[in-house]
């Protein structure tokens, strides 16, 4: 029998680590591209993507999302490229602007949420704009799911038409005063959404130390996909700071194995989460 394919997601950036936390972090569009490059190589099919300003701030700039994108297309034929819409740290009306750039994939936050110091804020208005622009421009949503309401909030978009029948989610676990990383909740979540959106793939994303300990969890439960990087995770051991997207992308392609399974490839990739192929 051959073995299953697990797609791995390589979120780069992220908004909220500096080099002052890990110098390996790629913030100007020519780290990120070699970042990504060393990661695809690593056996990553998709990269989620933030960008930055000079001075590391979180970006909206469409202009560096799109000069990211074409780097990316060029030195990883066949990656699925996924752009944020996440709004820490960036203007509510600019969280859209990059999406004229016609990604594959576009994350989709589905209601609001406490963080540690700010409240993430998702009114439903700018979830139904923002679902409506990446419909409009042939883009599928990765449904991000910090409570258990969002998978409801996500149905409604279902119904209305907005998204497909069966798009890609992810559980997000372990950001502070949001949803903790706890076994049982993930269980409680994948059977609610099994229930409510039942042509759903789906993936967990574990933040800081507990990257490792979700990815097994949702390995073990089947899971579409998995995510890594530094967005959500600077180290590879407790006393070791991560050399690099690409050595968390070994990480996760080890666990992958250890699960009967292997990474798959973009082709497969694009198959599962049906996008075009390219």
């Amino acid at each position: 029998m051959s073995k299953r394919p697990v797609v791995v997601a390589v979120a780069i950036t992220g908004s909220v680590p500096r080099k002052k936390d890990n110098p390996n972090l790629p913030v100007l569009p020519a780290e990120q591209i070699a970042s990504t490059r060393a990661a695809f190589e690593a056996g990553a099919s998709l990269v989620h993507i933030h960008v930055r300003n000079d001075d590391e701030t979180p970006s909206s700039d469409p202009d560096r999302f799109a000069e990211v994108q074409a780097g990316i297309r060029e030195a990883c034929p066949g990656m699925i490229i996924q752009f944020s819409t996440g709004g820490r740290g960036r203007d509510p009306a600019a969280r859209g602007l990059s999406l004229v750039h016609r990604p594959d994939m576009a994350s989709l936050s589905t209601g609001s949420v406490n963080f540690p110091t700010i409240v993430y804020e998702n009114p439903t208005s700018l979830v139904s704009d923002l679902a409506a622009r990446m419909q409009e421009h042939g883009i599928a949503p990765e449904i991000e799911i910090f409570d258990l309401s969002h998978i409801h909030a996500a149905r409604r978009l279902v119904d209305e038409g907005l998204i497909g029948p069966r798009p890609h989610i992810q559980f997000v676990m372990g950001v502070k005063n949001a949803m903790p990383a706890d076994e049982v909740l993930l269980d409680i979540l994948l059977a609610e959404t099994k229930r409510v959106i039942p042509g759903a793939s789906w993936t967990a994303a574990g933040i800081g130390r507990e990257q490792m300990r979700v990815m097994e969890w949702a390995l073990a439960r089947g899971a579409s996909a998995v995510r890594t990087g530094m967005e959500d995770n600077i180290r590879a051991a407790k006393d070791r700071l991560a050399s690099g997207n690409a050595e968390l992308v070994e990480m996760a392609v080890e666990a992958i194995g250890r699960h009967g399974a292997r990474a798959a490839t973009p082709a497969e990739a694009r198959a599962m989460l049906g996008l075009a192929p390219v």
